[in-house]
């Protein structure tokens, strides 16, 4: 940092998606702004490395389009999503089942209505007649009560959702009367891999947020990889605003003092990295419980599945909670003529993670997987920021006037959590020092 830059008005710390949205915010106001961060990159643990042509994403959680903020966040107007098929595919008794596809009420309630009257209905016997069970996912009855609630779901205003009594999200699931089969068959697996939360302790309210947002939209990955997010949060800054590579060992209400880059003074700072090192240079945060996550990618020959789809493990015979052939999603996360599955394991990695991982997508798709390339194998311990019943949707993110801290463990643990906590820190910051800086917070809030 050169001598005439050494004095600003606010410093972001981290240059993750919520720094980067504050920053956004803060710039456009006319607030001059630094961003520093350590890592040679923005975007955190969204972030993508390119090995042998394919694109290879860091976390394997699907976005939403049903997401507002992926449309009102200022610079991700050129974002481009590309959906997966609706609904998922869960894997059961040898064949893939499509779950939660979406479907108006009307329909939903009709198929509720006539599976009620075939379950009524009286029945003449007849030689070699076996009444039918229910699949993996549940009696066609259940699968219309399932249509029906997601229907349901998806018309309710979220302040409604986040009216509801809360409760660990198994538990709530339950008492509303949804039945245990649909709940081991389809929605654990499906929350599994939207808040990477198998135990399903999650905050029920923190889980209807994640199915509203299923049920009004598609499951969609940013093409390019996940990076493109982050990358066009800075892209839209003015140059300058981001440092890379500055690593922060103390921070205060008026200064920042690097390791190698001296100190920078400034009116206010903005701590927006990962909860464990925002607690690091201001102790007494509270750092929360993590879930890990274990990403493996494969290159193969030929797509095991043509459709775009995700799919779920719902009899838990393996490691993998889920997995997509995301070059179908994405053609280009992977060079002509080869194909890139992804699959998500919650955890660490189990042992030999190529040779267990590949015999269970060998079962997942009904296929061989002997002759798949392993290109990588990631696990983040620290991945997804636990949220447990009960937890506050709005933690604080003024710490004092002149010292704010935002990300996902403020809010909820997702990316539309880390936006809004971005938003909700640079609110704050504008409120605390709008007078001192000769601005007007009006002109930020428009």
């Amino acid at each position: 940092m050169s001598e005439p830059a050494r004095h600003t008005d606010i410093v972001i710390v981290g240059a993750g998606v919520a720094g980067l949205s504050a920053a956004r915010r803060l710039t456009r106001a006319g607030i001059p702004t630094v961003v520093l961060e350590a890592a040679d990159r923005p975007g955190g643990r969204m972030s993508t490395e390119e090995v042998d042509g394919f694109l290879l994403d860091r976390m394997g959680q699907p976005l939403s389009t049903a997401h507002p903020e992926l449309r009102r966040a200022p610079g991700l107007e050129g974002l481009v999503l590309r959906p997966f098929s609706p609904g998922v595919l869960v894997r059961g008794e040898g064949r893939f089942h499509r779950v939660g596809e979406a479907r108006s009420i009307r329909r939903a309630r009709g198929a509720l209505r006539a599976a009620r009257a075939l379950a009524s209905a009286p029945r003449m016997p007849r030689t070699g007649w076996v009444p039918r069970t229910a699949g993996a996912v549940g009696s066609p009855l259940d699968q219309a009560r399932l249509a029906a609630a997601l229907g349901r779901l998806a018309d309710t205003p979220r302040e409604r959702l986040l009216a509801r009594p809360e409760l660990p999200a198994a538990d709530a699931l339950l008492a509303r009367g949804v039945p245990a089969r649909t709940v081991e068959g389809f929605l654990r697996p499906l929350l599994s891999a939207l808040l990477c939360d198998p135990q399903l302790t999650t905050s029920s309210r923190c889980a209807d947020l994640a199915l509203h947002a299923f049920a009004r939209g598609r499951l969609c990955l940013p093409e390019g990889g996940t990076a493109a997010l982050p990358d066009l949060l800075a892209a839209g800054l003015p140059p300058g605003t981001l440092r890379t590579g500055v690593r922060v060992r103390s921070v205060s209400t008026n200064r920042v003092v690097t390791e190698d880059h001296g100190e920078l003074r400034c009116r206010a700072v903005l701590l927006a990295t990962d909860a464990r090192s925002a607690a690091g240079l201001l102790p007494g945060l509270r750092v929360p419980d993590f879930h890990g996550v274990t990403v493996v990618h494969h290159a193969v020959d030929e797509p095991p599945l043509e459709e775009p789809a995700l799919v779920l493990d719902t009899e838990r015979r393996g490691p993998v909670a889920h997995t997509a052939v995301v070059s179908q999603v994405d053609p280009s996360r992977a060079p002509a003529g080869r194909s890139l599955v992804a699959s998500t394991v919650l955890g660490p990695p189990p042992a030999d993670p190529d040779r267990t991982v590949r015999a269970h997508l060998a079962q997942l798709y009904g296929t061989g997987t002997a002759r798949w390339e392993l290109l990588s194998v990631r696990y983040v311990r620290d991945a997804v920021p636990a949220m447990p019943a009960p937890h506050d949707l709005r933690r604080p993110v003024r710490v004092l006037a002149g010292l704010y801290v935002c990300g996902d463990h403020r809010e909820t643990s997702t990316f539309a959590g880390a936006i809004q906590s971005g938003w909700r820190a640079a609110r704050a910051v504008l409120a605390d020092l709008a007078p001192e800086l000769g601005r007007s917070s009006e002109r930020f809030a428009a």
